[in-house]
């Protein structure tokens, strides 16, 4: 969990007294934070002839987004301790009417495609809140922003530039600015080379080094305002007289950004002349659908049932005392109309941890106290749980191979290249296995696409046993997939392996028997003259397969019908004496590998 170090007087001062070690940690626990270390307790260094004032370490949980900063904190702990209410954050219009505008090129859409901004009008800064909002910055990219990776924050004096913004992409040796701090212009590629022995920017580098081209944001007249993610440009960079903030932001996650933009202006959108007021910022994005006013500040509504809370923290709260609690957590709640086991749920634009009722219960228990909950024998629960599916199914087939006398194994879903792919005879065609981008080891290249690596290195390592060995396991393996978000998919596989002085094919075989019939799969008998029972609507059967995996004709493609549907899900056989040599094998080995899914 991140540690914001705050000042302590500062926070006091804020908080409107003053308080104990012992006070303030309790106060902290009871709003769910942990206070790590009061520096007044210990001998603190000497700053320009003057002792470092004395700070507060707080950990902060690491969803509270909002609390990385002190004025998120100085905020927070004052609506929980009722000293004022949750803040409406408003947009208003700039004063000559028209709103600041970024205009987004389409080649942006090659290295990061969203932006998003706003402006924070007339704010005053001082010291210790200027410091705050450099810092708020720095946490955001180091957590929520992934190292910049996700997104990077940009902030500039607005007297110093001029609207509209354009946002582009353009190759590197086009771009030429005086960056942050440097009194000379460069270009990307001098820029890259300039920054390589930089203790802070060099690990933003790899980010956008190997691009064709850099996102780069440009003002009215064609001043670089930032290269983003490496550096903002000198010219607009922001001081303790700047009084208008001009807040850009580049990324290449839609959510993340405008989370990013939501906090930053919140926290300090109380420094402006009219608090809590923010101007919005016109995206010009019509190539990505994306055009829109930012910051969206609207509150999100939802709703939480009475009768979940009270059962989940073990009171009988009514929807009023509810509302209450929720109130001093900076929320904004009330009973519904719709049913009086509801209430209406207004989440801060800042609480983008807030996903379930489930996170609204949990503060509905910090509002009431972790202390004064009710204490119960564990017997007693408001939530009843069930296994998903597929994991039911899993355990029935692992229960089924151990009552045969197998036993299973756990090895890791990881493995090399080799392994998954040259030492079972099998060529990777490149669109099957995911592959890890930096593996730091040879032994860990790619998530494996079948179970038969795991169960055979695990024979290896225990040659030392006696023979047969009999061992299955039921888990995932992954395959490529760009038809998906995330472009990969998860399938859960049986697999079991024989070794033994014979080859323990018939051994296999009876185990696939044994799962299929456990599974209400009738064996289809292709013999003339003989016919088979089905049960329910699922049949298998098998077929010789010519599988570079196993001994020439030795090997059996498991066919099954489901509802009307063919497929096959797996094959069994005699592994080939290479695969063999591969994993350092003496005795024969029989395998069996079968996706489990299509039962479900």
């Amino acid at each position: 969990m991140p540690t914001i170090a705050v000042d302590k007087a500062g926070l006091f001062k804020a908080l409107g007294r003053d308080y104990t070690y012992q006070e303030f940690d309790e106060l902290c626990f009871d709003f769910g934070i942990e206070l790590d270390e009061d520096t007044s307790q210990n001998e603190r260094p000497i700053v320009n002839g003057k002792q470092e004032p004395a700070q507060l370490k707080i950990e902060i949980p690491a969803n509270r987004y909002d609390m990385l900063c002190f004025e998120g904190i100085s905020l927070m702990l004052n609506i929980f301790l009722g000293r004022r209410t949750s803040p409406d954050y408003r947009l208003v219009a700039p004063p000559r009417g028209n709103l600041q505008v970024i205009n987004v090129d389409k080649e942006t859409s090659r290295i990061r495609p969203f932006v998003t901004g706003a402006v924070l009008r007339n704010i005053k800064f001082t010291r210790e809140s200027y410091d705050s909002f450099i810092a708020l910055q720095d946490k955001l990219h180091q957590n929520l922003a992934r190292q910049r990776s996700l997104v990077a924050i940009g902030t500039h004096d607005l007297d110093t530039i001029e609207g509209p913004f354009s946002y582009e992409a353009l190759p590197p040796d086009e771009i030429n600015f005086v960056p942050l701090n440097q009194s000379r212009s460069m270009n990307g590629v001098e820029l890259m080379k300039f920054y390589e022995g930089d203790r802070n920017l060099s690990k933003y580098l790899p980010i956008i080094r190997d691009s064709p081209v850099y996102p780069v944001i440009y003002d009215a007249k064609r001043t670089v305002c930032s290269m983003p993610p490496i550096i903002n440009g000198n010219h607009s960079k922001i001081t303790l007289n700047t009084t208008n903030v001009f807040i850009e932001m580049t990324a290449t996650d839609r959510t993340k950004i405008e989370i990013c933009n939501n906090i930053l202006v919140a926290m300090f959108s109380q420094y402006t002349e009219e608090p809590f007021t923010v101007e919005p910022v016109k995206i010009v994005s019509p190539h990505n659908h994306q055009s829109r006013e930012t910051p969206d500040l609207t509150p999100r509504e939802t709703q939480a049932e009475v009768s979940y809370i009270n059962n989940c923290c073990g009171l009988s709260l009514t929807p009023s005392d509810i509302c209450s609690l929720l109130k001093r957590m900076s929320y904004t709640a009330s009973p519904s109309r719709a049913s009086p086991d509801l209430i209406d749920v207004q989440v801060p634009p800042t609480r983008a941890d807030v996903l379930h009722q489930a996170d609204i219960m949990e503060d509905v228990a910090i509002g009431y106290g972790f202390n004064k909950l009710p204490r119960s024998f564990p017997s007693k629960s408001g939530t009843i749980a069930q296994p998903l599916m597929i994991n039911k199914l899993s355990d029935i087939v692992r229960t089924e191979a151990a009552m045969a006398g197998w036993s299973e194994v756990m090895p890791l879903i990881l493995c090399s290249h080799d392994e998954n792919f040259a030492w079972l005879n099998r060529k990777d065609d490149g669109t099957t296995a995911v592959r890890l981008a930096n593996p730091k080891t040879a032994e860990y290249q790619v998530v494996r696409t079948t179970l038969l690596p795991g169960l055979l290195k695990t024979i290896r390592e225990n040659k030392h046993h006696s023979v047969p060995m009999k061992i299955f396991e039921v888990s995932d393996v992954a395959f490529k997939d760009l038809s998906l978000e995330r472009k990969s998919r998860n399938e859960r596989h049986f697999a079991a392996a024989w070794y033994g002085k014979s080859s323990g094919f018939e051994i296999v075989h009876g185990l696939m028997d044994r799962v299929m019939l456990m599974l209400k799969s009738a064996f289809v008998i292709g013999e003339e003259g003989l016919k088979s029972k089905g049960v329910g609507e699922a049949a298998y059967w098998i077929d010789e397969v010519d599988d570079p995996t196993f001994f020439p004709g030795h090997a059996a493609a498991i066919h099954v019908r489901i509802a009307g549907k063919e497929q096959v899900i797996g094959v069994f056989g005699i592994l080939h004496p290479t695969v063999l040599e591969k994993f350092e094998l003496r005795y024969p080995v029989s395998t069996l590998e079968m996706n489990i899914e299509v039962f479900l």
